[in-house]
């Protein structure tokens, strides 16, 4: 079997879990993402680290923006978008974004593997401690702006849409949770068109890419991600009515970190 169609099934596989997962625990799907596609890369096309997360990264970016639009549309009916944090994270994560895939492009490969794997950690810490607790203080435009930009450099250098990052932020500053996540869905639609886009204009006349590849994007994965997570997602969330999502995502953390730990070592 051509190893490019094993990869799109297997990728439709990992759609159906990072959908449920999303739905189900509030998480990113790219945390799961980057390193199957890595391990996959490298499996199926002998594809090594200094090509393989650049690809995993900026092809998990891609599958944000129908998921990204699918609930951000969802926050939208239910009033939870807010003008002011949309616009002015919006900015901000327009030019961290692009910062972020531009850095993400040019930097080793294995730096860039060592770098997701330590933010991963900590995210996966942050799942288990963060309390939602918030400050006396209230941000204004520029502090939502700065929160954009570091936000949409840290989710383009990882491949993710930002909601572990952008919620807990906004929370501290006394956003209400729901108004908090649906600006960070909203948001993740611009991190991933950004994001997306600088990583097929890095990657355009890269001669080591794999067949299928639309830059940096490998187009196979892509899809087969997207044609299954956005439909095992409202499984996910409704899942979530009936489970004890904490100790879920204890459990999930946990096995993030054992898998950034494997990506600090190595994959060879």
């Amino acid at each position: 079997m051509d190893p490019n169609l094993e990869i799109f099934l297997l990728c439709v596989m990992l759609g159906s879990v990072v959908g449920v997962l999303a739905g189900l625990l509030g998480i990113g799907g790219g945390l799961l993402i980057v390193p199957a596609l890595v391990f996959l890369l490298h499996f199926f096309l002998q594809i090594d680290i200094e090509i393989g997360m650049p690809i995993a990264i900026a092809t998990s970016l891609s599958t944000v923006i129908m998921t990204g639009l699918s609930s951000a549309r969802s926050h939208y009916k239910l009033g939870n978008l807010d003008k002011r944090i949309v616009t002015y994270c919006g900015l901000g994560i327009a030019v961290g974004a692009t910062l972020g895939a531009q850095f993400a492009s040019f930097i080793s490969g294995v730096l860039l593997q060592r770098i997701f794997a330590v933010l991963v950690i900590l995210i996966a810490l942050q799942m288990v401690f963060f309390s939602r607790k918030a400050s006396k203080n209230k941000v204004g435009n520029l502090g939502l702006s700065g929160i954009g930009a570091s936000t949409g450099f840290i989710s383009a250098l990882m491949g993710i849409g930002g909601g572990a990052l952008l919620v807990p932020a906004l929370v501290w500053f006394q956003v209400n949770i729901r108004k908090a996540i649906g600006c960070a869905a909203f948001s993740s639609i611009i991190i991933a068109v950004f994001g997306t886009l600088n990583f097929v204009i890095t990657g355009w006349n890269n001669p080591n890419l794999p067949e299928w590849s639309f830059g940096y994007v490998y187009l196979p994965a892509t899809f087969g991600i997207i044609l299954t997570s956005v439909l095992t997602a409202p499984i996910g969330a409704k899942l979530g009515q009936k489970l004890d999502t904490a100790k879920l995502r204890k459990v999930f953390a946990a096995f993030l970190v054992l898998v950034s730990i494997r990506m600090i070592i190595g994959i060879e």
